[in-house]
């Protein structure tokens, strides 16, 4: 079922007012990467161009407990026609591959579970790495498992501030950014309303993002989005890269 633009941005108000007492009451302390916000480059930095063999390593803990779930490596393995990355985790084993169809605009996001096939690519990161720039992106995506389907997708990407960040592999400068899903539909048949959201520390140096925080939630009939299901809520920080 589609729903029109000022439908998309109602839910989404609902959520900015809501969410913030959830997440208070539901989620145990884990402290954001530390950073300090600084001033934007007078020169916008490009995104370091990829190559076959470039490298990032990710520890991805579950901010609910704390706890370690994997370390994924995630490498550059084809550049044309397409770029794809290759991911596998030190406990999971092979994961399913990123693939863009040129730098910056994904067609296979395997972020989400599950992953995401695209009818038409869109930006992994803001299209311009500019504080307050921002854009609304409409598309219908299919999932690996089930290619007969297709899905309404919605994606509200929006820059925030340019900061230096500390994360396992070092300090980098990056900016932030939020992106929000505030309706999506599911391959779920039992769900009925779907919201995602993340922040993400993109570093042009290294190509990549140096940290990630996303979640997820979702109800199914009878449930209020007081009451409603969640995703995994993970923490991403970079342990190495070449």
């Amino acid at each position: 079922m589609a729903i029109n633009f000022l439908q998309v941005k109602m839910l989404r108000k609902v959520f900015i007012f809501a969410l913030p007492s959830l997440l208070m009451a539901c989620i145990a302390t884990q402290p954001y990467p530390t950073s300090v916000t600084i001033p934007a480059p007078i020169v916008t930095p490009s995104m370091r161009a990829p190559q076959v063999g470039q490298q990032w390593v990710y520890q991805v803990s579950n901010v609910f407990n704390q706890q370690l779930v994997d370390t994924v490596t995630e490498t550059v393995v084809s550049i044309s026609p397409q770029i794809r990355i290759q991911r596998s985790g030190l406990k999971a084993g092979s994961l399913p591959d990123e693939i863009q169809e040129s730098w910056g605009y994904v067609l296979q996001d395997p972020q989400w579970s599950p992953p995401q096939q695209f009818q038409h690519a869109l930006p992994i990161w803001p299209e311009k790495l500019i504080p307050a720039w921002s854009d609304f992106y409409r598309t219908r995506y299919q999932v690996l498992a089930y290619p007969n389907g297709s899905y309404y997708w919605g994606l509200a990407s929006k820059a925030l501030e340019w900061e230096r960040v500390s994360v396992p592999a070092g300090q980098f400068t990056v900016l932030k950014y939020h992106q929000e899903n505030p309706y999506f539909e599911s391959n779920d048949v039992f769900r009925v309303g779907n919201y995602r959201e993340e922040d993400v520390w993109l570093s042009p140096e290294i190509g990549r993002w140096v940290a990630r925080r996303s979640f997820g939630r979702y109800i199914t009939l009878g449930v209020s989005w007081s009451n409603a299901y969640w995703e995994d809520y993970l923490d991403w920080q970079l342990v190495s890269w070449k």
